[in-house]
């Protein structure tokens, strides 16, 4: 934890040392959102529009909008700590100080900033289909709180039977997205994710793919499927702000071609795409 750096409510402050309020909401309820961005060479990928999804969700849980200038003064900070080549970036807004419970006081906001060095992404990855499903008419529905829990189980049983990364269905058992990115098949020829509707987060980088596959001339769409779509795609691929575009190799012991035709032409269009902007 030494090599993370952390900031809170305009100060750097000691990685291990105590810097929120033990009654903050974020901590008793989960009551906050984040947003997790890349940073490449000390800069900041698509920092814009992490910090308008921030507000997306902050606007769902009830909570006022962040205050964009101050989140910038502590990405600022932390970056300014030294070198950082390839790392992961977080940011964290929360209710402030409250009662146990889930009532809200009239309390801050508190703001928290965090960056440290990340590993390079595989080039391929193995999932496996969890037994738990995504609420796709829940309140948070699409929003990047803190409640991560449910996340936290899916993601140690795929670890435990050999994965990278645990993938969700809706409650009407269609595919919806992993525990921290979303997921695209390949399958007659074109390249499908799940809509918003499905409940899947609105991914930075799934839009970034959207966008930029599609103004590239490539077949790429949202479409609603059943998660047994992943037991007879042709291809199939995460994508993650860490991640970026991640071939699937294995899901639930079938072996697919990684990276096959269509996810590598993604890859090198969101790649190439991604080089010429870090905030697009």
């Amino acid at each position: 934890m030494s090599d993370v750096r952390v900031w809170v409510n305009g100060d750097l402050v000691d990685p291990g040392a105590p810097s929120i309020s033990a009654l903050d909401h974020g901590i008793t309820v989960g009551d906050g959102a984040f947003e997790t961005c890349k940073v490449v060479d000390g800069e900041v990928f698509a920092l814009t529009r992490h910090l308008r999804r921030m507000d997306r969700s902050l606007a769902g849980l009830g909570l006022p909008t962040a205050d964009h200038g101050l989140i910038r003064k502590g990405v600022d900070a932390v970056l300014s700590l030294g070198p950082l080549p390839f790392g992961r970036l977080r940011f964290t807004v929360t209710g402030g100080p409250g009662p146990p419970g889930s009532d809200r006081a009239d309390s801050a906001l508190t703001t928290l900033v965090t960056a440290g060095p990340q590993p390079r992404p595989p080039v391929s990855t193995t999932v496996v289909v969890v037994p738990w499903t995504r609420n796709e008419r829940a309140a948070t529905a699409g929003l990047k709180t803190t409640s991560y829990a449910d996340n936290v189980v899916a993601l140690a049983y795929a670890k435990q039977r050999g994965a990278h990364e645990a993938v969700f269905a809706n409650t009407r058992g269609n595919l919806c997205e992993g525990t921290g990115s979303n997921v695209f098949v390949v399958a007659g020829g074109r390249v499908l994710t799940p809509p918003l509707a499905d409940g899947p987060l609105a991914g930075i980088t799934r839009e970034l793919v959207l966008e930029w596959a599609a103004a590239d001339g490539l077949p790429v769409q949202e479409a609603t499927m059943p998660v047994s779509v992943l037991g007879t795609c042709d291809e199939a691929f995460l994508t993650s702000s860490t991640r970026d575009v991640a071939a699937i190799g294995v899901v639930d012991g079938r072996e697919l071609a990684a990276p096959g035709p269509l996810t590598a032409r993604v890859a090198s269009v969101f790649a190439a795409r991604a080089a010429e902007r870090m905030d697009p």
